[in-house]
């Protein structure tokens, strides 16, 4: 009897410890997150909260810290991700990395007083700003002459242009203006009489232009671009507001 009762103890011991060891799952990192002491401050508290522990390491393992997967924070301009197999202790970690509590975690970790994570894994647009080349001079030369037909252009032609169409400073407060100069020759009323060369095909023969034709090449475009850049946006004022 006495036997049977070690027997039996034993069992059970055995059974809690296989149990112990399977609340466990390896974690591929690279040298960067191990080296700098950010696992060594994030894995415990993970494992103090859930009682899962996980072995980091370099060779794969049942999650990654790496390229794919989740976003889970930012260490200057690079995001982590995370990436796992299925299983309630992977899931547990992404989980708690995700909470209010697992953020504040890896929020806090600092070296020599500052903080190398952020959990604000948001992609930050950034703003590309087109270059305008063209020539300036020759910019102006074709806007007084293709354009100041109808757009007032400058002080030059200021009495010379017909007064319901929008001034070159009047358009250059849209915030497109840029792509609007660039294709004006696509955009109403412009096609019914502009030929720009190699570019647009010829007027039929039953819809002739009903003006003398605009006739422009994409290098004079790009050079009414570049002067139109130089025109200071109209001051329009504040807008007017009804008593």
């Amino acid at each position: 009897m006495k036997m049977l009762r070690t027997i039996c103890a034993l069992l059970i011991l055995t059974a809690g410890t296989a149990a112990a060891q399977e609340r466990h799952f390896t974690l591929q990192a690279p040298a960067a997150l191990i080296e700098n002491g950010f696992l060594r401050h994030l894995l415990p508290r993970f494992s103090l909260k859930t009682g899962i522990r996980i072995t980091p390491g370099a060779d794969p393992g049942n999650a990654a810290f790496g390229d794919e997967g989740i976003p889970v924070f930012r260490q200057g301009e690079r995001v982590w991700h995370l990436s796992r197999t299925d299983g309630p202790y992977t899931e547990a970690f992404q989980d708690w990395l995700l909470s209010d509590i697992g953020k504040r975690t890896i929020e806090s970790f600092a070296t020599d007083g500052t903080n190398l994570f952020s959990t604000d894994v948001a992609v930050r647009e950034v703003a590309v700003v087109a270059e305008i080349t063209g020539d300036v001079a020759m910019g102006e030369e074709m806007s007084l002459k293709h354009c100041g037909r109808c757009h007032v252009v400058n002080e030059t032609n200021r009495m010379n242009a017909i007064g319901s169409t929008p001034s070159f400073g009047l358009m250059r407060t849209f915030p497109d203006w840029e792509g609007r100069f660039l294709a004006f020759y696509a955009l109403n009323p412009h096609p019914a009489f502009t030929q720009v060369a190699e570019v647009t095909e010829p007027f039929p023969e039953n819809l002739p232009s009903p003006i003398a034709p605009l006739e422009v090449t994409l290098d004079e475009i790009d050079a009414i671009a570049a002067y139109v850049a130089t025109i200071a946006p109209a001051d329009l004022g504040a807008p007017v507001r009804s008593q």
